[in-house]
């Protein structure tokens, strides 16, 4: 069992940035691909990010590209999602996930994550 812990989700105004962070202590972190999903109240989870074992793919939901950065870094067992002009609608409760880099396919998918963290909330304010 893979134990991934989430941090760096708080209040923060829409038009603001936060970066979360994902570790995963005493892992072979560098062996995983790594996702984000976030789940708003009343509606489904949805993907916002993933990104290979290496960091050489990386992938984004319409609605993020272009204010969302994920990174990692395998050294220091952790994988980050600086998140940049927030708006309300990014209201969500995100996850962190990972899957053996052999299984990282479908990186947009859920079903393809087998370790999920407990989330961390962030909330922008209009």
């Amino acid at each position: 069992q893979v134990q991934l812990v989430e941090s760096g989700g708080r209040l923060v105004q829409a038009g603001g940035s936060l970066r979360l962070s994902c570790a995963a202590p005493g892992r072979t972190f560098s062996s995983y691909g790594m996702g984000w999903f976030r789940q708003a109240p009343g509606k489904e989870r949805e993907f916002v990010a993933a990104i290979s074992w290496n960091g050489g793919g990386s992938y984004y939901a319409n609605s993020v590209k272009g204010r969302f950065t994920i990174s990692r870094d395998n050294a220091e067992n952790s994988v980050y999602l600086q998140m940049n002009s927030l708006k309300p609608e990014d209201t969500a409760v995100y996850y962190c996930a990972a899957t053996f880099a052999t299984n990282f396919k479908a990186p947009r998918e859920g079903a393809t994550y087998d370790h999920w963290g407990q989330g961390t909330q962030v909330t922008a304010s209009s």
